[in-house]
C-alpha cells in the first residue's frame, strides 16, 4: 500500500462537500468576502465557517482579514496532490488494463489455434 499522505487526505476531504466546491467554484472567478460566499448557500454563518476552516486546512484557500472584512482567494497549486494522485492512478489502471487486453486477445488467439 502507497505511503499515507494527510495533505492529499486534507483535499479530498474538503472536495468531498458541494458546500466547499460551490465556494471554490465562486472563488475562482477572484475573490470574495465571507459574507458574499455564505451568500451563496442557505447556512448560518458559524457552520459555513466551518466549511472555510477546512478549505483552508487543505491549503485550498488562503483569507485576509481587513478591520472587520474576511476575504478568502484560493491558492495557486492547491489541487496539485489530487492531480498528481488521480494522474498515477490513470497510468497505474491503464496499464493494468493494457496487460489485461494482451492477455485476452492471447487467450482468445490460442483457442481459435
Amino acid at each position: 500500500m502507497a505511503k499515507h499522505d494527510p495533505a492529499l487526505d486534507h483535499v479530498f476531504t474538503a472536495l468531498g462537500d458541494p458546500t466547499r466546491r460551490a465556494v471554490l467554484e465562486r472563488l475562482a472567478t477572484g475573490p470574495a468576502t465571507v459574507s458574499e460566499l455564505n451568500a451563496l448557500v442557505p447556512m448560518a454563518m458559524p457552520s459555513f465557517m466551518g466549511h472555510l476552516r477546512k478549505l483552508e486546512e487543505a491549503g485550498m484557500i488562503a483569507t485576509q482579514k481587513d478591520g472587520r472584512v474576511r476575504t478568502c482567494a484560493l491558492v495557486a497549486g492547491a489541487l496539485g496532490p489530487a492531480r498528481d494522485w488521480l494522474s498515477a492512478q490513470k497510468a497505474l489502471w491503464e496499464d493494468r488494463l493494457d496487460r489485461f487486453d494482451a492477455f485476452v486477445t492471447q487467450l482468445a488467439k490460442d483457442q481459435t489455434e
